[in-house]
């Protein structure tokens, strides 16, 4: 795993490009096919990157492929953006303002917005922010926990900031700080982060989300909730399961790719 994330880091380098939004120097991605294509805003769950979470897997590539251009960003905190070890830069608000900053700074007026997990939530606030910014949206590993909770995360925290992480005895504690390390996260940040990230919407303010919504959560993923339920509370949503995959091997699943592709087809912008 992390042989393959430097190699992959390394193959984009040339790649990533700076903008400066809210005090943040945020880094980011915008790569297209020859003939161009609508832009597709790419935003990565917690303790990832863009690099892990959509370019490893192999989104981007599935994205130019297909002809849409896929730009993508690493989060405040995380990968190669800035870090803060204050846990209030880190509400939704704030990363959706990121988020539209960055169309805003590559001049695009409307976008398809996708968001994994902690993106998911992100994509969400800024739909409800910036409605006009975006066309369609896809919610993956992230169901009604949008709007239920997902879990206690301070063990998670915890585990972020344990000194020795054999020391950890929560599994997913285990789990996310191994990740953390793989992908040589900022910890102190992400246990910043992981205080103020995790904002709820309420069921009014989902159905106040009117643009074309594909949710798609594993089958075995206990994280996320159920895409189904968040689906019943938004005015044009659908919901996928995606077969036999948790929440870590749900994101690159060929099935999910091939449901994305045909959903971004349905709605051009």
């Amino acid at each position: 795993m992390v042989s393959s994330v430097v190699s992959i880091l390394k193959g984009i380098a040339g790649a990533m490009r700076f903008f400066s939004h809210d005090g943040f120097e945020l880094a980011y991605i915008d790569l297209a096919p020859p003939e161009g294509g609508d832009p597709v805003l790419l935003i990565h769950g917690f303790a990832s990157t863009h690099a892990v979470n959509w370019v490893a897997p192999g989104w981007v590539k599935t994205l130019n492929d297909a002809g849409y251009r896929a730009i993508a960003l690493d989060n405040r905190g995380h990968g190669a953006s800035a870090k803060s070890h204050v846990s209030d830069d880190y509400t939704p608000q704030k990363m959706a303002a990121d988020a539209a900053a960055l169309l805003d700074h590559l001049g695009i007026g409307r976008a398809h917005v996708m968001g994994y997990s902690m993106g998911a939530r992100i994509a969400a606030f800024l739909a409800l922010h910036e409605p006009a910014k975006v066309a369609t949206l896809v919610f993956g590993g992230l169901g009604s926990g949008m709007v239920d909770g997902v879990g206690d995360w301070g063990p998670i925290a915890s585990a972020l900031l344990a000194e020795d992480p054999q020391s950890i005895p929560h599994p997913q504690g285990r789990t996310f700080r191994a990740f953390a390390d793989q992908t040589k996260s900022d910890r102190l940040a992400l246990a910043a982060c992981i205080e103020t990230s995790r904002t709820l919407l309420r069921p009014d303010e989902m159905d106040r989300i009117r643009q074309p919504t594909l949710i798609a959560v594993g089958t075995r993923d206990d994280i996320a909730g159920s895409a189904d339920q968040l689906a019943r509370m938004m005015p044009d949503a659908a919901s996928f399961a995606i077969e036999g995959r948790d929440h870590m091997l749900s994101v690159g699943d060929r099935t999910f790719k091939a449901r994305v592709l045909e959903f971004l087809r349905q709605h051009p912008l």
